[in-house]
């Protein structure tokens, strides 16, 4: 997380699991970042862009990387255990802009 406010970012995440399980993934990972709970399919799943799937209810993993203007450099989408974006990947992404920005392109 360190590593991420050192490049003026933020990590949210987001979930349709009700406010008891968020808060025990939570408890179980440690995270520190903001999280969304009980999102709502497909309505919240339709507003942020995110994959979602009817017959389960769920939201798939949809992860973004987004720039300062709020638009998406890059989306992840995966319907299984893998095709996430990991937070080393995220942060080389978000360097990557910057560097490419400061450059003129």
């Amino acid at each position: 997380m360190d590593e991420f406010k050192n490049e003026n970012s933020d990590v949210v995440a987001l979930s349709v699991d009700p406010l008891d399980k968020a808060k025990a993934m939570v408890e179980r990972s440690g995270a520190t970042f903001p999280i969304g709970y009980g999102l709502k399919v497909p309505e919240d799943a339709d507003k942020v862009g995110a994959y979602w799937e009817e017959r389960r209810g769920i939201i798939h993993a949809t992860n973004f990387t987004l720039g300062p203007d709020r638009k998406v450099l890059q989306a992840c989408f995966a319907t299984g255990p893998i095709g996430r974006i990991a937070a080393v990947d995220a942060l080389s992404s978000i360097r990557g802009t910057k560097k490419r920005k400061a450059q003129g392109g």
